[in-house]
C-alpha cells in the first residue's frame, strides 16, 4: 500500500497560517502567548506566522500586554476588521439584507429592504440588491478590501454552481443566482450561496448560542420555515446539499396544500401567513398582532394559536427523536412563536422518547436577527481562512459596482 507523501514546508506554512488565522477570527485578540499555547507551535514560529499575517494586511499588533511566559510583555494580535471584510446578503421572503462584516465576525455597516410578493420577480431582486449594495459601498472606506460575498436564501442551493434549484417560497425554480450576481456586481470575488437555516445554523455554532455545543438544530423562517442541523460538531446538508428542509417535513397529509405543492409541510401550519390563516385575524394584522392579542387573553386568538402550538411541538417533537440534539434554537420568526407557545412546546416536550426528550434544552438565538447573515460572511470568509496569502493573491483588489 502506498503511502501519503510527506507535506511540503509549503502546505505546512499553509496550514499553520491558516490555523492561527481562524483562532484570531474565531476567537478575537489574542496574545501571541496564547496563540502559541493554543497552536501547539514554538513561539518564534508563532511570532513569524503573525509577522506575516500582519504584512499581508490581515492582523494588527498592538502594544503589549501582560506577560507572556518568564514575565516577558506579550504582543496582542487582533484582527483588521475595519479593513478586511465581506458582503453578506440575506435574501428573505419578507426582508433583503445586506451586511459589511469585518473579520473576526464585526458587523461594520447594513442596508435593508423589506419584501413582498411583488419584489420576487428575479430582476427586481437583482435591482433592488444592486440598490442595497451600491449604499453600502459607498460609504465603505476605500482602502478596505473585500474578500469574498457570501448569500443565504430560503431554498435549496447546488453546491456546484450556486443555482438555487428550489426557493418555493420566492416562486424560484433553477435560477443561476451565482451568474446573475457576478454579472450585477461587475466583480471577479467568490461568491457563495447557501441556505438560510443552514447558514444559520453555522453562525449560532460557531459565534451564538449554540457555541461549544456538538448536537444542535437552528430552526427559522418567515413564510416558510427552514433548519440547519449540526451532528457531532459538523453540519449535516446530504448529498447534493440539499438536507435541513425541515419546513416540508409533512405533519398532515390531509393539510393545507403547500407552496412545493405538497400537502401538510410543516410550514403551512406554523409559518406566519397559516398563524394569521389559522387564527382567523382581521384584516391588515401582522404576526406581531395576533401574539399580542394571544398574550392578552384576546378570545379569537386564542384556539388558533393551540393549534398552532400543537403543530410546532409535534414538528419539534419529532426533531428531538430523529437526532437527539443538545439543542433547538429558534430564529427569525419562528422564534417569536416559541416565546408565546413556549409552556405548551415544553409540555409536548413530554411526547419524545424518554431518553433524548430529557437531553434537548430549547432556546432562542443568540445572534437574533443576524443568524443568516453572519454565516453567510463565514461562508464567505471560508478560503481566506483556509489560505490566507494564497486567497489574497488571487482576489481583485477592489469591489466597485460598474458604472
Amino acid at each position: 500500500m502506498d503511502r501519503p507523501s510527506p507535506a511540503t514546508q509549503d502546505e505546512v506554512r499553509r496550514h499553520n497560517l491558516s490555523s492561527l488565522l481562524r483562532l484570531v477570527h474565531v476567537r478575537g485578540p489574542a496574545s501571541r502567548a496564547d496563540l502559541t499555547a493554543l497552536t501547539g507551535l514554538n513561539r518564534s514560529t508563532v511570532k513569524a506566522l503573525t509577522e506575516d499575517l500582519v504584512s499581508a494586511g490581515l492582523l494588527r499588533e498592538s502594544a503589549p500586554v501582560g506577560t507572556g511566559g518568564a514575565g516577558r510583555p506579550s504582543i496582542t494580535v487582533e484582527p483588521e476588521s475595519e479593513l478586511v471584510y465581506v458582503l453578506a446578503l440575506d435574501i428573505g421572503v419578507e426582508h433583503l439584507t445586506v451586511v459589511r462584516v469585518g473579520l473576526g465576525g464585526v458587523v461594520l455597516d447594513r442596508r435593508e429592504l423589506a419584501q413582498a410578493p411583488k419584489d420576487y420577480e428575479l430582476r427586481r431582486t437583482l435591482k433592488r440588491l444592486e440598490k442595497l449594495v451600491g449604499s453600502l459601498l459607498a460609504d465603505t472606506p476605500r482602502k478596505a478590501r473585500c474578500v469574498g460575498i457570501g448569500v443565504g436564501v430560503p431554498g435549496g442551493v447546488s453546491n456546484d454552481d450556486g443555482t438555487v434549484r428550489f426557493a418555493p417560497n420566492l416562486g424560484w425554480t433553477d435560477v443561476p443566482f451565482r451568474e446573475h450576481l457576478t454579472s450585477l456586481l461587475g466583480t471577479a470575488l467568490p461568491i457563495d450561496i447557501g441556505n438560510d437555516g443552514d447558514l444559520g445554523a453555522r453562525a449560532e455554532h460557531l459565534r451564538g448560542a449554540a457555541r461549544g455545543l456538538t448536537d444542535v438544530i437552528y430552526l427559522a423562517g418567515e413564510v416558510g420555515v427552514g433548519g440547519g442541523i449540526i451532528l457531532g460538531g459538523r453540519p449535516v446538508a446530504g448529498h447534493g446539499g440539499y438536507g435541513g428542509e425541515v419546513g416540508h417535513m409533512s405533519i398532515d397529509p390531509k393539510g393545507l396544500t403547500c407552496r412545493c405543492g405538497r400537502r401538510g409541510c410543516w410550514e403551512t401550519e406554523i409559518g406566519d401567513q397559516a398563524v394569521l390563516a389559522l387564527t382567523g385575524a382581521p384584516p391588515g394584522a401582522t404576526l406581531e398582532h395576533v401574539l399580542a392579542a394571544y398574550a392578552a387573553g384576546e378570545r379569537w386568538a386564542q384556539p388558533g394559536m393551540r393549534r398552532v402550538a400543537r403543530s410546532l411541538s409535534l414538528g419539534v417533537v419529532n426533531l428531538v427523536n430523529i437526532f437527539n440534539p443538545q439543542l433547538i434554537l429558534f430564529g427569525g420568526a419562528v422564534r417569536n412563536l416559541y416565546v408565546a407557545l413556549q409552556p405548551l412546546i415544553h409540555e409536548a416536550l413530554k411526547e419524545a422518547l424518554q431518553a433524548p426528550g430529557e437531553q434537548v434544552r430549547l432556546g432562542v438565538a443568540g445572534l437574533g436577527d443576524d443568524s443568516v447573515a453572519i454565516g453567510a460572511a463565514e461562508l464567505a470568509f471560508s478560503r481566506l481562512l483556509d489560505d490566507p496569502l494564497g486567497t489574497l493573491g488571487r482576489l481583485p483588489s477592489t469591489l466597485r459596482l460598474p458604472a
